[in-house]
């Protein structure tokens, strides 16, 4: 006779302690001992992320030459070459509207957007606020919205004829409530692993230098005893991340706590705009990781944002950038800027494909879209905005889709809702659906 001793632990297990309780990520000793998915690899969840990048990408040096499969990439897609065997791109898509402001609220719904300055507001719900609804329902956040510049003091109209509520958020839970975006990585970190106190005393605990794993400590030797190798080697993986990440913010608010340039910055975001992306990727790398949340939306900088790149020698603002009146050395600073913030995204696509998940890894289990709502930044062009898709296809290769000229960005996004199993006949303005099969 054979006896089964292994008990389950719980796929909602945390480590609790005192006022933190840590999410883990998926073990094997989660899954029920002489059960069929015992026998196989666990069955992972799907996931869904969009990341948007503002003013377009550089027409000429976004869209590959070739179209089908196994395209050469173009100059500003070559710092994804890591990943080809992920990347779909779709060309000829467009926003239903010319302008900052709807063609931010438009990129993932795929409605026309009212024409108000008035908190009247009316856009669409948008896709990743769908998938939410179908797939969230068993993580703690059915979605997690992050941005790096924060807009909501802007109020009134932003753009000719449309509120400023358009362009500071991607994300919609109803046509008329827009959700706000999280720009503190300090603020995610603690709803994601609790940190409760004042500010005053997250500030005290900040100088001691003491890790959040030092409160569950106890409780995470009580797990150890539990796990095999495998599992505990997981684990060990996985907390070492959340002690770097929390490592890197404590980091960003002693500098902010100490230099005199910069009274007004929120305590937890960094200076450097690089640092500051990078935490807040790792942080959603990690809510993926521990199945905390399978929806993101990520907002690397907003439309008419006048951030400048000192770090890869661009002075100029970005806006300002955007309007070239066809100077050319301007162009070229352009695809300089567009590479640099896929450089920014690749590194956030290999701690995906570096994270190993039952049959693969955590960007093999997901779609992340990247894009933008305009195409030429010179006159807000709607036409042709670059759409790529990473990640969900293992095994597929490269694929350049170049749809017919104005196909609704709906088009695709309602090819994407029925990846995820909702069979909807309509999405936004779309006229059909792309497939992704």
């Amino acid at each position: 006779m054979t006896f089964l001793a292994r008990r389950a632990i719980s796929r909602r297990r945390m480590l609790q302690g005192m006022g933190a309780g840590i999410a883990l990520p998926l073990l094997d000793a989660m899954v029920p001992a002489a059960t069929a998915l015992a026998a196989t690899p666990a069955i992972p969840p799907k996931r869904f992320g969009a990341v948007f990048v503002p003013h377009g990408e550089r027409p000429g040096s976004w869209t590959p030459k070739q179209v089908g499969q196994g395209f050469e990439l173009s100059p500003i897609l070559e710092p994804l070459a890591p990943h080809r065997d992920h990347l779909t791109v779709v060309s000829e898509l467009c926003d239903p509207v010319d302008g900052h402001a709807v063609t931010v609220a438009a990129w993932l719904s795929g409605s026309i957007p009212k024409r108000t300055t008035a908190e009247d507001v009316y856009a669409g719900a948008t896709i990743d606020q769908v998938i939410a609804a179908k797939i969230g329902g068993e993580t703690v956040f059915p979605s997690l919205e992050v941005a790096t510049e924060d807009f909501t003091g802007y109020i009134g109209g932003c753009d000719p004829a449309y509120s400023c509520a358009y362009i500071n958020t991607l994300s919609w839970k109803t046509p008329t409530q827009p959700l706000p975006m999280e720009i503190n990585p300090r603020k995610l970190f603690e709803r994601m692993f609790g940190r409760p106190g004042t500010a005053a005393q997250r500030a005290a605990r900040m100088k001691t230098g003491h890790s959040i794993l030092d409160s569950v400590q106890a409780d995470l030797n009580d797990l150890q005893l539990d796990l095999g190798r495998h599992d505990r080697s997981r684990l060990d993986d996985y907390l070492e991340s959340v002690r770097e990440t929390e490592k890197r913010i404590q980091r960003a608010e002693r500098q902010a706590e100490v230099n005199p340039d910069i009274p007004d910055a929120p305590v937890g975001i960094p200076e450097s705009f690089p640092e500051h992306i990078a935490l807040q990727f790792e942080l959603i790398a990690l809510a993926y990781t521990t199945d905390l949340t399978r929806v993101f939306t990520f907002m690397l900088s907003r439309d008419v944002t006048q951030r400048t790149y000192p770090e890869i020698g661009i002075t100029e603002p970005h806006h300002a950038l955007s309007h070239h009146s066809g100077d050319e050395a301007k162009k070229m600073q352009l695809v300089k800027l567009n590479r640099y913030h896929v450089t920014l995204f690749e590194k956030f696509l290999r701690r995906l494909r570096d994270t190993p998940e039952a049959g693969g890894s955590l960007l093999d289990h997901s779609m992340v879209l990247f894009g933008s709502g305009m195409s030429e930044s010179q006159n807000h062009s709607r036409l042709d905005i670059p759409t790529l898709l990473v990640g969900g296809f293992q095994g597929r290769g490269s694929v350049h889709i170049r749809a017919a000229k104005e196909t609704p960005m709906a088009n695709f996004l309602l090819g994407i809702l029925r990846h995820y199993g909702i069979e909807s006949d309509s999405f936004g303005i779309s006229t059909g659906a792309i497939s992704l099969a």
